[in-house]
């Protein structure tokens, strides 16, 4: 019992996902060959390989040595600031906003430990940074890529609807970090808030974090693997070659990466693709989720409000199966990333982080919750006006 206990607290998005499915089919009961049709294989394919590429690259040091090499331009705190956030937006673009997480909120921890400032609010900032750079490309996150998959978008129309994100988000949180770190002039309670702009920073903490990269015949695959994942994508390369070509490479070169590969996510899309399905053949539900995605405005705050909710990959898998504004769900379930915790997995990731640092067990660090809940919720208000009236 205790086991399961542990399983749901470590899961719950994924316990979630087969509990419905399970119950879906033993309260319909629908044919075997409808649930084997829910299954959007090609998705699954394509997260699979992606999800263990980029393993691979993580293997080889990657992103810390780009992050060691970066970080060593930094000559104040403003600067580390501006140089983290715009880390993680730009590079969970490519490699996912949990990887960018999991990579650089402990090098932020690390950093500010031994600066010996609170880095907080920078890992709000990055958590922020990661949920809206990776709306921007069809690999960025789950979401994106299955509704990319299942609305048939071309790369130019699924990137002309992300801009509507991008441009004002980019330009949001440039915003917010010169606010952050303005140089206090006085002691009121406002200024107290604020971070030193113009504290210097140790270039020697900075060095410390040189790292190698190890670059070989491997590396060569991986980054021929990644191109094909992203030729598959864009629709130029059937999904059962770049499966076989990755599963290939993959025990040529590191067998160890497959036991690193989310398989819970590939299962939490199992399990929603299949109570998706089985509840599209109940009219009365039907029914019911069509009237609150009867028009494109619905949709994009169904997509938001769902997201809140139940977060934003489940809440695209749900709500895609009864509309055919896409692009307003689109929209609705990346927009929907922020606001609550749960709105998206990548918040809950760099939540587990920070509340394992020493930092988190100190005063200024149990308000994470409350400076985590109060930028997201203004950033949603802000970001969700300024996308919806575009």
């Amino acid at each position: 019992m205790n086991r399961f206990i542990s399983f749901i607290k470590r899961e719950p998005v994924l316990f979630a996902a087969v509990l419905l499915a399970v119950f879906s089919v033993v309260i319909i009961r629908p044919a075997p060959s409808l649930c084997l049709q829910a299954i959007d294989f090609r998705t699954l394919a394509i997260l699979f390989s992606l999800m263990i590429v980029i393993k691979a690259f993580q293997s080889q040091n990657f992103l810390n040595v780009i992050a060691a090499r970066l970080l060593r331009l930094c000559k104040t705190q403003r600067s580390l600031y501006f140089l983290m956030t715009l880390l993680v937006f730009f590079s969970s673009m490519f490699v996912t906003n949990d990887v960018a997480l999991l990579t650089f909120v402990p090098i932020t921890i690390l950093i500010f430990t031994r600066i010996g400032l609170p880095c907080l609010k920078l890992v709000v900032l990055e958590t922020l940074a990661a949920n809206l750079g990776s709306c921007i490309t069809p690999m960025g996150n789950p979401q994106n890529l299955y509704l990319f998959s299942y609305y048939g978008f071309s790369a130019g129309e699924f990137f002309a609807l992300t801009a509507r994100i991008a441009v004002p988000s980019l330009f949001i949180l440039c915003v917010m970090i010169l606010i952050i770190t303005r140089k206090p002039h006085g002691n009121s309670t406002t200024d107290a808030l604020a971070s030193p702009a113009s504290g210097k920073l140790d270039h020697n903490i900075l060095q410390t974090q040189v790292s190698f990269i190890t670059f070989d015949f491997r590396t060569i695959l991986y980054i021929a693997d990644f191109i094909l994942c992203l030729l598959t994508v864009f629709h130029f390369v059937n999904y059962l070659i770049m499966l076989g070509v990755t599963v290939v490479i993959m025990l040529i070169c590191n067998f160890r990466l497959f036991k690193k590969v989310d398989y819970s996510l590939l299962l939490t899309f199992v399990g929603f693709f299949i109570f998706t399905k089985t509840l599209s053949t109940v009219p009365s539900f039907c029914n019911f989720i069509n009237s609150m995605l009867s028009t494109p405005l619905k949709t994009y705050i169904t997509g938001i409000l769902t997201s809140q909710v139940i977060s934003n990959v489940p809440a695209a898998l749900l709500l895609s199966g009864f509309t055919a504004n896409g692009d307003m769900l689109l929209l609705g379930v990346n927009v929907g990333g922020l606001g609550t915790l749960i709105a998206s997995m990548a918040s809950v990731i760099s939540f587990k982080i920070y509340n394992n640092s020493d930092e988190a067990q100190t005063p200024e660090g149990k308000k994470y919750f409350g400076v985590f809940t109060v930028y997201n919720v203004v950033l949603l208000v802000i970001l969700g006006l300024v996308v919806g009236i575009l």
